[in-house]
């Protein structure tokens, strides 16, 4: 059977290995939507249609189980920000907020770890590079304020995911609407802002508190 190689590329997995680690990381998104991270990993090998064994040779602990799911939301937002940036006339900025604002309300039993751990520090720091370049493409466009800076679009982000949390299961598409409101508060004005941004070392930490 054709190996395949695991997410950190450490090493090469069976196939049905790899499938199966899919269906984990599938069913623990379905229970930790349904109870959040409170949901079971009992819960998540039942859902999967696997044993406690299987479950423990691909994630020893719940935390590896999180973590790895973590991983992967960071991934398809990052790989959402790098799409983005080919967007014409800088209507990027926009097309990423509404990918994240997607990712967050399918990933809602997730919420809670996204942007906060430091063993996610690296693919955080290329998502914030990734941010910066395409807020500067919007404002080169004139589509947002001059005097925005990358540390609004993050604190735009946590308020979209603050929404998700607050409305999920009652009006799960709540978001959409903050974003418009987020959206319109950073067109180009010649009025300037009262109160300085968040400092970049604070942008850093605020999320893992």
């Amino acid at each position: 059977m054709t190996p395949t190689t695991d997410s950190k590329g450490e090493r090469p997995m069976r196939r049905d290995a790899a499938r199966n680690r899919e269906r984990l990381l599938d069913a623990a998104a379905e229970v930790f939507a349904e109870s959040g991270l409170q949901g079971t990993v009992e819960d998540v090998a039942r859902v999967a249609g696997v044993g406690m064994g299987t479950l423990y040779r691909r994630f020893p602990t719940k935390e590896a189980l999180i973590d790895a799911l973590v991983s992967a939301i960071l991934d398809d937002i990052l790989r959402d920000a790098r799409v983005a940036r080919d967007a014409a006339d800088g209507q990027g900025l926009r097309d990423f907020l509404v990918a994240v604002g997607e990712r967050q309300a399918h990933r809602h039993g997730q919420l809670p770890r996204i942007w906060g751990a430091e063993r996610h520090a690296e693919p955080t720091r290329k998502i914030q590079a990734e941010i910066a370049a395409l807020l500067a493409d919007a404002q080169e466009h004139g589509r947002v304020r001059a005097d925005a800076v990358p540390a609004d679009i993050f604190a735009a982000i946590w308020s979209l995911r603050g929404v998700t949390e607050s409305t999920r299961g009652v009006a799960p598409d709540a978001w959409r609407r903050h974003l418009e409101i987020l959206l319109a508060g950073l067109e180009p004005s010649h009025a300037p802002l009262t109160y300085e941004p968040l400092a970049r070392d604070v942008v850093e930490r605020l999320p893992a508190r």
